[in-house]
């Protein structure tokens, strides 16, 4: 168990802002990670941690050891603080092969133990071939595989890696994928990721920490934030979401609606609590919860008429971005719509929610 409470902060200067680290989080056996845009202080949560970096004021425990405490004046250095550190360049050392790079690590170890576990590392993490090679002639998905294999062979508390999957292709990050959900399964420590790439983050999460600007802005389980972010920050920062500004109506909290007013247009939406009359506040919603369909000569309830500004073809299938709002679809949809020259998108109130 991790638990953590820092502060840092960075005077401001001279073409340099000032930013201030202020969090605090619990996180127990499994994959906790850390999400939001670069520089929102990510990184410096695990160094922290780690020991590279002195918070100004807080306290951090490991299963009971204290690691930093600013009130008791105790700052244990790095090598004594049982964490084991996947940085973003691997770290590896270069002048040694791989296979020593992971024996340094198990130095705590009697000998013959300690190369019993480098043996077992190396065939864990399929790098067995490539053992006698120095990091400089790996491929970029073998130098990950062996820097999380040299931070384990030192049997740490707890796993910290830095954006794992950067500068990866797709497959070695599915392979990646499986490396981690297998340590995930295996080893019995917390285990916390940096990313900010939301299909790894729920891939991997067993709990998510919002970041923004030095602070924790939601926390919990991946489906959970998905379906209910707390703000439009969060929402903006999850990257998914139409963000809608509207103007109330009307509110009818029996029938749990509202009517507001979006691009000229009322349509029916969920009940907004704490808000008046003609308050203006924003919708979020999916681009797949919506639905775009040829313009009918008469608009029915909830459809808003729209100009099409783009088609984007993604993975999933197509995205139309309309003026203000994007609808995604499978491709075989959009090929029968594809000569439509007018376009209304269909808002379903349930799939509306309120930030």
């Amino acid at each position: 168990m991790i638990d953590a409470r820092i502060q840092k902060e960075f005077a401001g200067g001279k073409e340099r802002a000032s930013f201030k680290l202020d969090v605090q989080f619990r996180a127990a056996r499994g994959v906790t990670v850390l999400f939001g845009a670069s520089g929102a202080g990510k990184s410096l949560t695990l160094d922290a941690i780690a020991g590279f970096a002195k918070p100004g004021d807080g306290r951090i425990m490991l299963n009971d050891r204290i690691l930093f405490d600013a009130t008791a004046n105790v700052n244990l250095p790095p090598r004594q603080r049982g964490c084991g550190y996947v940085f973003q360049n691997h770290a590896l050392f270069p002048h040694m092969t791989l296979r020593d790079n992971i024996y340094f690590a198990a130095a705590h170890l009697p000998h013959v133990e300690r190369r019993r576990r480098v043996s077992e590392a190396l065939e864990r993490f399929q790098l067995n071939d490539v053992a006698g090679r120095k990091p400089g002639e790996l491929s970029g998905g073998q130098k990950q595989r062996g820097s999380i294999a040299r931070a384990l062979s030192a049997e740490p508390g707890a796993l910290l890696l830095d954006e794992p999957s950067r500068g990866l292709d797709a497959p070695l990050r599915r392979e990646l994928y499986e490396v981690l959900r297998e340590v995930r399964a295996e080893y019995d420590a917390p285990i916390l990721l940096v990313t900010h790439d939301l299909a790894e983050c729920l891939e991997l999460a067993d709990q998510v920490l919002i970041y923004r600007d030095g602070r924790i802005v939601q926390a919990g389980e991946g489906k959970a934030i998905l379906d209910a972010p707390t703000s439009v920050d969060v929402a903006h920062l999850l990257g998914i979401f139409n963000l809608l500004s509207v103007e109330i109506l009307s509110l009818d909290p029996s029938r749990n609606r509202s009517r507001v007013q979006w691009n000229g247009t009322p349509i029916e939406g969920p009940y907004i609590s704490a808000h008046f009359l003609g308050d203006r506040v924003t919708l979020c919603v999916r681009p797949a919860d919506l639905k775009a369909i040829p313009r009918p000569p008469k608009l029915g309830p909830n459809q808003v008429g729209v100009n099409l500004r783009r088609v984007v073809n993604t993975a999933e299938g197509v995205r139309l971005d309309f003026e203000g709002v994007s609808v995604e679809m499978p491709q075989s949809e959009y090929a029968a719509k594809a000569d439509n020259g007018n376009w209304a998108v269909e808002f379903p109130p349930h799939a509306m929610r309120a930030l």
